[in-house]
């Protein structure tokens, strides 16, 4: 391929579809950098090859130009001097350098046109290479996000939460059977404390059951509450 065929490519085109059809968008984004840096590098070349071109065309027409004000002064000189035949000859080389200049002042033309170009594609891909790049950070961070987010989802996979809490409530029901069989091994046992708030407990109720045969036998109605 061309380097101005790649050229056109890269500049015309559209980062986001690249990455939209990559399989590794960060791998791709990496690759496609590396192609724009290789492609300024040769444009840049080019440019620089096509200055010196422009330096050499520039230096052989002022002597082409020099060479014709020569052969026009000599062609004066022999006419001077009554040398007609001469002084044909004379012009005919004065000629012979204004053609070639006129040649070479279109080739600087040709080249003045190809350097605007190269200068601005220069430019535009010094634009997309600097998009891109801040365009594979971006990617790689969502990247890294991403394989994490992966990795938690395998995990869940892997291992069915269903099943882990299953066994979780197996191991609650496991901690009450023991707790309860602590329990039953305390059960008939009363310590001094657990037998004087029965008798406090006791003395409550012969209190309120006093209190309520008084009111039965003496016709009394129930409190209201």
């Amino acid at each position: 391929m061309g380097i101005f065929s790649r050229m056109s490519d890269i500049i015309n085109s559209n980062l986001n579809a690249l990455l939209d059809k990559a399989e590794d968008p960060e791998k791709m984004v990496r690759l496609i950098i590396q192609e724009m840096e290789e492609t300024l590098v040769e444009v840049r070349s080019t440019s620089a090859r096509a200055i010196a071109d422009r330096k050499d065309l520039e230096r052989r027409r002022e002597n082409l130009l020099a060479d014709s004000r020569e052969w026009e002064r000599k062609a004066e000189v022999a006419i001077a001097k009554g040398r007609d035949d001469l002084a044909k000859g004379a012009l005919a080389e004065h000629n012979r350098a204004e053609e070639a200049c006129v040649a070479i002042e279109n080739e600087l033309t040709l080249l003045a046109n190809t350097l605007v170009k190269l200068n601005e594609d220069i430019g535009l891909l010094q634009d997309k290479i600097k998009d891109a790049k801040v365009r594979q950070n971006a990617i790689v961070l969502r990247g890294k996000a991403a394989q994490s987010r992966l990795g938690v989802r395998r995990q869940l996979a892997d291992h069915n939460i269903n099943d882990a809490m299953n066994r979780f409530e197996q191991y609650e029901r496991k901690m009450d059977d023991l707790e309860g069989q602590i329990e039953s091994y305390d059960m008939g046992k009363r310590t001094l404390s657990d037998e004087i708030a029965g008798l406090e407990t006791n003395d409550v109720l012969d209190a309120q059951l006093a209190a309520l045969k008084a009111r039965v036998q003496g016709g009394q109605k129930p409190a209201q509450e």
